[in-house]
């Protein structure tokens, strides 16, 4: 049986029928037939040999944060790798990526170590950051990034920096969804930790008020748009008070389309921020998707625009 060899492997935990409502920040999605859970790389190569043998089709995921599954779950296995290891060797931090992101920063800070502050109060797994190349306040964590390790399905790899590929959101491991980071090596720089620390509070404050803790969401829907990639009628458009480091807020076409406060179901964009959405309680997938869907309609009718989501679906 497929189940007791999964089982056998050490540092290996199987769920059947896991609720991946549980397992996201919406709260929203069916079962997964199997949810697998490694706890350590060498685990990996007989994990995912065993399930293409048994032909169990398998999506790899992380924290769950940007995660929109679908309410009827998923027929075969989400594979997520847990292992939480930080270690530091002067400036330079090695993590595994089951850590959680905000445990690395808070790590980096207690060391004193700058380069992470600014990422205080994103929700998730290291893993999901160095996949889209998550940042905040003008910084992402590909500029502290000098090697991410990652398994390929028969190998293990380590690449460099330029070989990720790193760009707005994004990284060459989107394009590979079989390929499973299990590490990335970060090196930052000396800093004083009270200093640190209080530039992290002040970004964890304004975060806070913006995305509570408890909210159901996953922060920003869309990514913003790079104002040099918009076409020239778009651009003379836009007021050059909502251009940052330039890139035009989607939040900006949102609100010129009134999508504050639409809603669907129980499913409802903040009255405050027109690229935040959120679950008010008992939404669903199908619901989230249409607003989404709309709320594209109504951006590409008016200006011409495609927006695209963080968010991640599945399947």
């Amino acid at each position: 049986m497929m189940l007791s060899r999964l089982r056998a492997i050490p540092c290996v935990s199987v769920s059947e029928n896991a609720p991946l409502s549980a397992c996201t920040r919406f709260e929203i999605g069916g079962p997964a037939r199997f949810l697998i859970d490694v706890g350590a790389e060498e685990a990996l190569p007989p994990v995912l040999a065993e399930l293409h043998s048994s032909k169990v089709p398998f999506v790899l995921v992380g924290g769950g944060t940007n995660l929109i599954v679908s309410d009827a779950g998923f027929q075969g296995a989400i594979l997520r790798y847990r292992a939480p290891r930080i270690d530091c060797s002067g400036a330079t931090v090695r993590v595994e990526t089951g850590a959680v992101l905000q445990d690395l920063v808070d790590f980096s800070i207690g060391r004193g170590l700058r380069g992470l502050e600014t990422m205080t109060g994103i929700p998730g797994w290291v893993g999901g950051a160095v996949y889209g190349n998550a940042g905040a306040y003008g910084h992402s964590i590909n500029e502290r990034v000098e090697f991410v390790r990652f398994f390929d399905g028969s190998e293990f790899c380590e690449v460099g920096n330029a070989a990720c590929e790193f760009a707005y959101r994004e990284s060459v491991f989107k394009r590979h969804k079989d390929w499973l980071v299990t590490s990335v090596t970060l090196r930052l720089d000396p800093a004083d930790s009270a200093d640190l620390r209080a530039t992290a509070a002040g970004i964890r404050k304004i975060r806070d008020e913006k995305y509570p803790p408890s909210m159901r969401c996953a922060g920003s829907i869309f990514k913003n748009l790079i104002l040099a990639q918009l076409p020239d009628s778009v651009r003379a458009q836009v007021p050059a008070r909502v251009i940052r480091e330039g890139k035009v807020p989607s939040a900006y076409f949102l609100e010129s389309v009134g999508a504050k406060g639409t809603s669907r179901g129980a499913i409802r964009v903040a009255d405050y921020h027109a690229n935040l959405i959120y679950n008010e309680g008992g939404g669903t997938s199908a619901e989230l998707r249409q607003l989404i869907a709309e709320l594209k309609s109504r951006v590409s009718n008016r200006f011409g625009l495609e927006l695209e989501e963080e968010v991640q679906y599945v399947p």
